[in-house]
Formats: structure tokens, C-alpha cells, sequence
């Protein structure tokens, strides 16, 4: 996918950076950057987008995105309300891969790191045995000085590096590929999608907000993703009615039409499709 390269911004006192943000706008932007982003959210929920992985996020999770890897997170209505907005909480770590120099990541001990730091570019999300320690590590960084944080840095990574049961996110056939100059066509074709997808997707608007028309658009679109626009879809929504089974707060009909289907019949199809099994049986699995 392309997207919009940023500069992070270098901080002279510190290796790498550390902050915590109640804005969810500022991650509201398709992008990616040099530095791995390790990304808490204390509190905060919506869908997030990294290379070609499309899921839901929820408080508590923590994921790792490597290096020049395209992301962007789409936070739920009610924390980008313009008044009486939840205020989201969220704590982010960047740091480059040679951060702490090239002799110390090359060292013989340092090679489960190195393969971490190498999975990482198809995106990790922790899982949640892991959160919890990880957490309480992160929130020490922003709280420490001097050599402290590069050790609670270095044991976040090492536990991640051992534990080995973390889900990775992109597909296995997904590459990065770094162009800018499309950068806001594709910004603003995944912030429509994400706004959109639980609703009737309007391929003609759709097309329209990128400059192209619908033709150009669907094999732009699928040169970029790998996948028909089509097919993006379906997988969102079938990952969007997955969580919401999971949930179990509704029944498996209202699932099928707040996950964006317009009707049973093709919501059961495409989610066997997906997923290899019926959503009832999926539900029951789960709970």
C-alpha cells in the first residue's frame, strides 16, 4: 500500500520517543515512517489498518508496527465527536532499529530481538497474556530518565521475543512499497472505506474523491492492496461481525446487518467463505 512518509520529529535528550496522546486525530492519518511504532491503547476502540490487515482494536491492546510499514487507526464516532467527545488514552513508543547502534542489536544474545524487529514489518499484535507487563513497562518509560528506559525498552522487546505466541497481522505476500506520490489518494480512499464500510460503499463517490473514475479506480485499488475492492469489503465486514460475535450481546441476524450484510443469506455465505465455518458456529466456539 502507499502512504504518506513522515518525519518523525528527533528529540536530542532521548534514542527514541515517548508520549502518551488523548487526541485520536493524531494517529487519524494513513501513513508509515522509519521509526517501529509500538502503540498502547489505554482507552480506545475503533478499526485499525495496517499494510493489507483490517480488525478491530479495543482498550488494552498493544501492537507493534515495523519499520516503513503503512498503518492508520480509525477510531470509533465517539471519540472524534467535535463536542462532549470520549477522551481516548493512548502511549506511544518510536524507536529506529539501530537505536542503540549497530554493535549492540548485531551481538549474539541480541538474535531473538533481531528476528522480532524483522517480523515486526508485517505488524504484531500482542497477545494477552503479554499486555498487561507490557503496559506496566510502557508507562515506566514515560515516567524514567537516562538509562532506565532503554532497559525497559529492551525488556518489552526481549519478552516479545520469547513469549512467541503474538498474532501477526499482514499476510504473508504483503510488501511494502514506498511511493508518496499517492499518498493522499490512498489517505483518503481507506478514510472513506473505514467510515464507511458498514454502510452501502458508493463506488462512483468513492472514485470520485480520488480523481479517478470507477474503472481506474478498482485497478488502482486492487494493484495496491492485492485484492478487489470487492473483496476488501467482505473481509472487513466479516472481521467487524466476528467481533461482534464474540461480544455476544446480540443476536447472530442483528450481528449480519450491523456488520454491514444486507442480507442473511450472503452474510452467511461470505463468512463460511472467510472464516471456514457458519457464524453460529463461531459464536458458540467462543463463548
Amino acid at each position: 500500500m502507499k502512504a504518506q512518509l513522515l518525519h518523525l520529529n528527533s528529540n536530542l535528550e532521548h534514542s527514541f520517543n515517548a508520549r502518551r496522546d488523548d487526541t485520536p486525530q493524531y494517529h487519524n492519518l494513513w501513513h508509515y515512517h522509519e521509526e517501529l511504532e509500538l502503540i498502547y491503547f489505554a482507552k480506545g476502540s475503533g478499526t485499525q489498518f495496517i499494510g493489507d490487515s483490517v480488525r478491530r482494536f479495543e482498550s488494552g491492546d498493544i501492537t507493534l508496527v515495523g519499520s516503513n510499514l503503512p498503518h492508520y487507526w480509525l477510531f470509533d464516532e465517539i471519540y472524534l465527536r467535535e463536542e462532549e467527545a470520549e477522551p481516548a488514552d493512548i502511549r506511544v513508543l518510536h524507536f529506529k532499529e539501530n537505536f542503540w547502534g549497530n554493535d549492540f542489536i548485531n551481538l549474539p544474545e541480541n538474535k531473538s530481538i533481531r528476528d522480532l524487529i524483522r517480523v515486526s514489518k508485517r505488524g504484531i499484535s500482542l497477545s494477552e497474556t503479554s499486555r498487561l507487563k507490557t503496559a506496566q513497562l510502557i508507562d515506566a518509560i514515560l515516567v524514567s530518565t537516562g538509562t532506565a528506559r532503554i532497559i525497559h525498552l529492551l525488556e518489552i522487546l526481549q519478552r516479545m521475543a520469547t513469549e512467541g505466541q503474538h498474532d501477526l497481522l499482514t499476510s504473508p505476500t504483503f510488501s511494502i512499497q514506498l511511493q508518496d506520490q499517492d499518498a493522499n489518494r490512498m489517505q483518503i480512499a481507506m478514510q472513506y472505506i473505514g467510515e464507511n464500510y458498514r454502510d452501502q460503499i458508493r463506488l462512483q463517490e468513492l472514485a470520485s474523491l480520488t480523481g479517478m473514475t470507477p474503472n481506474s479506480f478498482c485497478r488502482y485499488f486492487k494493484s495496491q492492496i492485492g485484492k478487489t475492492l470487492f473483496q476488501f469489503l467482505i473481509e472487513m465486514r466479516v472481521k467487524t461481525a466476528c467481533n461482534l460475535l464474540m461480544e455476544n450481546k446480540h443476536t447472530v441476524k442483528q450481528i449480519c446487518f450491523e456488520a454491514g450484510f444486507q442480507n442473511f443469506s450472503s452474510f452467511h455465505k461470505y463468512f463460511k467463505n472467510v472464516t471456514g465455518t457458519t457464524p453460529l458456529s463461531f459464536q458458540r466456539s467462543k463463548t
